[in-house]
C-alpha cells in the first residue's frame, strides 16, 4: 500500500509543482508523477538533514521542503525532456524535424 500513497502523493507534488512554474511545461503525466516523487524523497532528506523530520502533529516544514524539492525537479527535468524528446504541438505531434 506504501505504492501507491507513493504514487498519489508523487501526482501531487507533481501537479503543483508544475502549477508553481511559470509557463507550459512539455511533459507527460506519468513524468509528472515521477518528479512528484523525486521531489518528495529530496524534500523528506532535506527534512532529515535539518531535523525536522519527524514532530508532533502535521509536518508542514516537512510538507514545504517536498513541495519545493519537486519544484526543483520539475524545472530542471521538464527541459531535460523538451531536450530530449522534443516539443510537442497541441496536436500531439512532434514537432518537425527537416
Amino acid at each position: 500500500m506504501n505504492w501507491l500513497w507513493a504514487i498519489v502523493v508523487g501526482l501531487v507534488l507533481g501537479v503543483l509543482a508544475r502549477a508553481i512554474i511559470p509557463g507550459k511545461q512539455y511533459i507527460p503525466l506519468w513524468l509528472t508523477v515521477i518528479f512528484g516523487m523525486l521531489g518528495g524523497l529530496l524534500g523528506n532528506a532535506a527534512a532529515g538533514w535539518i531535523g525536522v523530520s519527524e514532530t508532533g502533529g502535521i509536518d508542514w516544514i516537512r510538507h514545504v521542503l517536498q513541495l519545493a524539492g519537486a519544484v526543483l525537479i520539475v524545472a530542471l527535468g521538464a527541459p531535460l525532456w523538451v531536450m530530449i524528446r522534443g516539443k510537442r504541438g497541441t496536436d500531439g505531434e512532434s514537432r518537425r524535424t527537416a
